[in-house]
């Protein structure tokens, strides 16, 4: 990828604070929006993306998709954002390559869905020419340089299996690339005052 728009930084206290980001976010998103969400394992994906549901308008019950690949949440029709998007959910930390990211067909439903896509930095780009990346990091890693490290997402050599502390603090980098990111979203300035 090329440079981004902008990049802003913020810091989360709680599980909470994460979801309500997700909020804010998924209530600017729109049909055709690539969200690629990268993080060790217990960085809190999974709750963004629940908050991304909520923004959205989408079916509540989003899990991690670990092992279906793909979870499609259908926009309610007496939800916040009646006649949004769809959110599809996938992870791709199992996919090796932007071929079998190809195989799920994924383009027959950018246009019409927001997709986000866990594990996805390097696999998905090619999908879209504007992409919204979110990047979150927890403080502590319980099994620096441990076997897997290496998994997708690992970052500095640290893969935290622990999810227990849900309440600790998240750094969260979102990043705009391309036309539809030319200019930061607007987000509640209680999210963005701690940038």
């Amino acid at each position: 990828m090329s440079d981004p728009q902008w990049e802003l930084s913020l810091t989360v206290q709680s599980a909470e604070e994460t979801h309500a980001l997700g909020a804010a976010l998924g209530a600017v998103l729109d049909s055709g929006d690539l969200v690629i969400l990268t993080g060790e394992l217990g960085a809190g994906k999974t709750t963004f993306t629940q908050g991304l549901g909520e923004g959205l308008g989408v079916r509540a019950g989003i899990i991690s998709p670990t092992f279906v690949l793909v979870r499609i949440h259908p926009n309610l029709p007496d939800g916040p954002r009646p006649g949004g998007p769809d959110l599809v959910h996938v992870d791709a930390y199992r996919l090796e390559s932007a071929a079998e990211i190809d195989d799920i067909d994924l383009e027959n439903t950018m246009d019409s869905t927001v997709t986000v896509v866990e594990w996805g930095r390097g696999r998905v780009e090619h999908l879209s020419d504007s992409v919204l990346d979110v990047e979150l990091h927890r403080p502590l890693g319980s099994l620096s340089g441990a076997a897997g490290a290496s998994a997708p997402g690992a970052a500095d050599g640290v893969l935290d299996f622990d999810t227990d502390d849900d309440d600790e603090p998240r750094t969260i980098m979102i990043r705009g690339y391309g036309p539809r990111w030319a200019e930061q979203p607007l987000l509640p300035a209680a999210l963005k005052g701690n940038s």
